[in-house]
């Protein structure tokens, strides 16, 4: 099992993960680490990722890009509205108010939600994984920008869920980031210490966030963020239209007016914007056959860029001020600035920095992946199948929580949580009510960037007054959980039963048996309650031993309307998710398949024409009619057979492979055969070689005999025999014709002799007899008495050593010359 951290981009996306070596980020199927966030349809087919992105000019309207900031919003929010007009795909506003976008796809028209895309993306992402990882994605850790609102926040896990992903953890970008800089930091201070106080600025795509974070040695804690909707885009989209006034009056132009022209011009503009981040002096912009197949030049230095751009750096730089007020640091205070995302590169945002926190931008952190390695940490914490040294996050809530309920007395409203509330927590609301209760929680009026404030309705049934007709005790757990999320997590209501009986040292309970979770009123209640207090006259406290008093505990069912898909919802598009996966195996399969018809017709084309390698070894007739049929099988492949089934395609491949199979065989037959002879020919000459050296006496030979040498030489005449006749048999065959001797047979006839020969040659020598221990001893005496008698007993037992073995030699060979 594999934990992965995905940082969902709104132009992009990374994947890492966490292993025993460290976080690792993962390389698409384009060998990129950076996957755009793009969905296509072209036909039949899905195209996600890089794919989607390479063909956005040519296929704008059934590609999806720049969802992220779609989600959990409805089709009338002005953000949206906005974000619609510089869209090139189609939208529309569904029953529900959300938003619909229509693409063509399996030739039908069909309506997605951004949470279904944003699925899809998902599964391209997961699907990465698990091709780098060789193993199953079950859990991960997918971030959030700090500003997304509850109905975002629900989207988001909304869309994971459709795609199968298990989300340990929403976790917002900042923190992500923060985690990334101070897990590996060695040198934080302890925690009774001051903290290290850490500004992280994050310009991406198409947002800024800024981040104020405070270290300890284990942990981390967000002091403050601030954002604003303000990116790489925006930067883009002030030089397009900058250039497309240009060309407005110098070539009678109007991008703007043709959506495909302008994406390409965006494009440009966005590699410009890039390379003046690196260079000071005027750089060209050209692009042929721009429009009406005119070609458009032009150029611009950064000064000018900073100049048009005046009003983003304004933005970006109050932005940064805010966060300065609202963290209510000092710039002394502050150890140093981290930047991260891709705009943060721009040369006039570093000089801000610079400017307003008195630090120069710092780049420890790697700017496009520390969001996702961040992530990948969390995962690796949260995750059971993981060991990793602990590290503490403490969050922060973005906008300040209302919560309002109408009873008899009018509407009331308080406040739950202010902003930068710890996240998460978890607060306890005590009220009186003896009937049922509808409560809403909603964000504080305009401090979040949403024209709904809207978080959720909560109905508290079951609440009634106890025997007295009295209001009973109704806690309330409202939570900011670890996903930012706000909701009413549940609601008890403290039932209080008296009875006359005697107080019994057991308490009663509504079973026979105590139960967990049943509490005794105490004093601490607001309301106060009956029990005896110090001082009370005795006779007082002995009426009230007569009573007995008992609460229960009992949990409310809550009926909750808040933000997300309800549960049929789900499954149904988790299964039409489902469904498109398996659509596009097929598909993949069917192409795939059509593919390999292609490829085999344009293969065998250039192997039978007069300079192929089998045009040799194919009669002219067979090879006019096998054209006949390539050239048949290509009109069709792009007629009536552009979209048949995966069966059709692999049936006419089996036809034309049996057909051109046997030529095939044959030119390896014949081109193999050469080498082939060579090899038996030489298999022959090594082994009448080695006869010829036994007969020289050769010592590697001299302990074998003559009956295998004999043996060996019978089978290289044999060989050799075999040898003329196959090679005579081949002079008299055509190659258009299937040669009587097989490649294999000549390769058998090699292998047969060299097994033969080998098994005489490698025959090792017999070991040398070892003298009787006996005979050791006594020579060795001998030469202790007297040196030169030694030296002539040794020799003349030597002499008679080598005078037995030759009369044994002499009786071995009369014994074979008697057989």
């Amino acid at each position: 099992m594999s934990v992965i951290g995905i940082d969902f981009g709104n132009e992009s996306c990374y994947v890492a993960v966490a292993k025993a070596g460290g976080i690792e980020t993962i390389a698409n199927d384009y060998s990129l680490r950076a996957t755009p966030a793009c969905v296509a349809f072209v036909g039949r087919n899905r195209v996600l990722g890089v794919a989607a992105k390479n063909q956005q000019v040519t296929n704008m309207n059934n590609t999806i890009g720049n969802f992220k900031g779609l989600l959990g919003r409805k089709f009338n929010d002005p953000y949206v509205q906005d974000e619609l007009r510089t869209l090139p795909y189609r939208t529309e506003a569904l029953s529900d108010g959300g938003i619909g976008i229509r693409v063509n796809y399996l030739d039908e028209e069909h309506v997605f939600t951004p949470e279904q895309i944003t699925a899809m993306l998902f599964t391209k992402l997961k699907d990465d994984a698990f091709k780098e990882l060789k193993t199953q994605i079950n859990d991960c850790v997918v971030t959030v920008p700090s500003y997304f609102t509850n109905a975002q926040r629900h989207a988001l896990l909304d869309a994971a869920n459709i795609s199968g992903l298990n989300v340990l953890r929403l976790m917002n970008e900042t923190t992500a980031t923060a985690l990334s800089y101070g897990f590996y930091k060695q040198d934080l201070p302890a925690s009774e210490e001051k903290p290290r106080n850490v500004i992280f600025v994050d310009c991406g795509h198409a947002s800024l966030q800024v981040s104020a974070c405070a270290f300890h040695k284990g942990s981390l804690k967000m002091l403050a963020s601030c954002s604003d909707a303000v990116g790489g885009r925006d930067f883009d989209l002030v030089l397009a239209t900058h250039f497309n006034k240009e060309f407005q009056t110098k070539y009678k132009i109007d991008a703007s007016s043709k959506k495909r022209a302008f994406l390409r011009l965006m494009a440009e503009v966005e590699k410009l914007k890039k390379n003046m981040s690196a260079n000071s002096t005027k750089l060209p912009l050209n692009i042929e056959c721009f429009m009406n197949e005119i070609d458009v030049h032009s150029s611009m230095q950064r000064s000018e860029m900073e100049e048009l751009s005046s009003h983003l750096f304004g933005r970006i730089e109050s932005t940064m001020r805010k966060l300065l007020a609202d963290s209510k640091l000092t710039a002394e205070e502050i150890h140093s600035v981290e930047i991260v995302g891709g705009s943060s590169r721009i040369p006039a945002i570093k000089q801000l920095i610079e400017q307003i926190f008195g630090k120069s931008a710092s780049t420890t952190l790697n700017q496009d992946e520390a969001v996702s390695r961040g992530a990948a940490l969390q995962c690796a914490i949260m995750s059971p199948a993981m060991r990793v040294r602990d590290f503490t996050c403490t969050d922060v809530q973005a906008y300040p929580v209302l919560i309002s309920w109408t009873d008899a007395d009018g509407a009331h409203e308080m406040k739950v949580f202010d902003q930068y509330h710890a996240s998460p927590f978890t607060r306890l609301l005590t009220v009186h009510r003896k009937e049922p209760l509808t409560i809403n929680l909603h964000y504080e009026p305009n401090s979040a960037p949403y024209p709904d404030v809207f978080i959720g309705s909560y109905h508290l049934k079951g609440i009634k007054p106890d025997t007295n007709g009295e209001p009973q005790e109704v806690k309330v757990k409202v939570r900011i959980n670890h996903n930012g999320i706000v909701t009413i997590l549940s609601a008890t209501m403290y039932e209080r039963k008296e009875s006359e009986e005697p107080a019994s040292p057991t308490p009663a309970t509504n079973g026979d048996q105590p139960k967990s979770g049943d509490a005794t009123q105490n004093s601490a209640s607001p309301q106060g309650d009956e029990s005896s207090k110090v001082g009370e006259p005795m006779d007082i406290q002995e009426k009230d031993k007569k009573k007995k008093v008992t609460t229960k505990q009992v949990e409310l069912t809550i009926d909750s309307k808040t933000h997300g898909f309800v549960h049929a919802d789900l499954s149904k598009f988790f299964e039409e998710e489902m469904k498109m996966i398996a659509n596009d195996r097929q598909e993949k399969e069917r192409i795939d398949a059509r593919n390999a018809l292609e490829e085999q017709v344009y293969e065998v084309r250039e192997k039978v024409q007069e300079d192929g390698t089998l045009h040799a070894y194919i009669d002219p007739q067979d090879a006019a009619e096998i054209c006949r049929e390539l050239e048949e099988t290509e009109n069709w492949l792009y007629e009536e057979g552009e979209s048949c089934e995966k069966g059709v395609y692999k049936a006419r491949l089996e036809k034309m492979r049996a057909k051109i199979e046997p030529v095939r065989n044959r030119c390896e037959e014949y081109s193999g055969q050469e080498q082939a002879f060579i090899e038996l020919g030489h298999a022959v000459q090594q082994t009448l070689k080695a006869v010829e050296q036994f007969r020289a006496k050769d010592p590697r030979y001299e302990h074998l005999t003559e009956t295998e040498m004999i043996n060996i030489t019978e089978a290289a005449q044999k060989a050799q025999k075999w040898y003329e006749e196959a090679r005579s048999k081949l002079v008299i065959v055509r190659k258009t014709e299937d040669p009587p001797i097989k490649l294999a047979d000549i390769r058998h006839e090699t292998q047969t002799l060299t097994t033969c020969t080998n098994s005489v040659l490698n025959r090792p020598k017999p070991k040398p007899q070892t003298p009787p221990a006996d005979q050791n001893q006594q020579n060795s005496s001998a030469g202790t008495g007297n040196n030169s008698a030694g030296q002539d007993s040794q020799q003349k037992t030597t002499g008679g050593d080598n005078q037995d073995s030759n009369t044994q030699k002499q009786t071995t060979e009369d014994s074979m010359d008697v057989e």
